[in-house]
């Protein structure tokens, strides 16, 4: 896709480096499986299957997940106009518009590729942002679309998602399976401790790329907009209010943070999907200068 947005060569590599290794890993992975568990067609069978399924379908995964509808401009008319405005600024495709129905204020963009994009906020960041503010958060989710990170870190978190399933499948099998002999146990063992040192990596690694992309996404949408001030106030807003949201209605999303716009709950340092807020800020802060418009 060609658009106004300018490709952010570093991204590009990180991205780059971030699915190299990550492939790496995901062949170790499979050989480690097909070894210990000696089925080299039911390994292909299911993670290539499970692959194609968070691709393919990785739009309709998040929105179900997050209680997301397509909606129509007569049903958000200023929701529309906004990225509207924003898609003929950039000279991109439209994405599919949705709305979340959460408290919780967010925003996130999703799909395999530009032209099955869906850029979806929720209806607590609708009541929350005024409409400058809405408008900087979707030209941040526009820039996802537009640098393909979207896709990118989809595919990233397949194999955190393979491990985890099989951490839990294996975990299920030696608390309710019948007894077992010494071998099956020792099997069962090794899956656990691959399954377990994949996802540590696989983590570690998704959420290095998914703090740059962030910055990324916040520089190029302000500069989209021309206000990076209101991207600020935006981000200010979300990190304020996340304060006084429900632990349970935090907990229930959290899954999906390396896709939000504003962390919800997240760890810090290493284990974060964004970067500190005070970064944030820095950078925005350091472009409206650069335009003659401090914040």
């Amino acid at each position: 896709m060609r658009s106004r947005i300018q490709p952010d060569r570093q991204l590009t590599v990180r991205m780059g480096l971030t699915m190299f290794l990550l492939g790496l890993l995901y062949v170790a992975f499979a050989a480690a499986l097909v070894v210990l568990l000696k089925s080299v067609v039911l390994i292909v069978v299911i993670l290539g299957g499970l692959l194609f399924a968070q691709y393919w379908y990785s739009d309709r995964i998040a929105l179900a997940a997050l209680k997301g509808h397509i909606v129509t401009a007569e049903q958000y008319p200023q929701l529309h106009a906004i990225v509207d405005r924003l898609c003929a600024l950039a000279d991109m495709p439209k994405p599919k518009v949705a709305v979340a129905e959460l408290d919780v204020p967010n925003a996130f963009a999703t799909g395999r590729n530009a032209d099955h994009a869906v850029v979806c906020v929720t209806t607590g960041i609708i009541g929350l942002l005024d409409e400058k503010e809405l408008e900087g958060v979707i030209a941040h989710e526009l820039t996802h679309v537009a640098h393909r990170d979207v896709a990118v870190i989809t595919i990233a978190s397949f194999l955190g998602v393979v491990a985890g399933l099989m951490m839990r499948f294996t975990l299920y099998s030696q608390a309710f399976g019948r007894r077992q002999d010494q071998n099956t146990a020792m099997v069962l063992m090794a899956v656990m401790a691959v399954s377990i040192a994949v996802y540590a990596i696989s983590f570690l690694l998704i959420r290095a790329l998914s703090r740059y992309r962030e910055l990324a996404a916040d520089r190029d949408g302000a500069i989209l907009t021309g206000q990076p001030s209101e991207l600020a106030s935006a981000l200010v807003k979300l990190t304020d209010s996340a304060a006084r949201i429900p632990r349970r209605d935090l907990r229930s999303v959290q899954a999906f943070n390396a896709f939000f716009i504003s962390p919800v709950g997240s760890l810090a340092g290493l284990f974060s999907t964004h970067p500190k807020l005070e970064r944030r800020l820095d950078q925005l802060a350091r472009l409206s200068e650069q335009m003659g418009r401090p914040l």
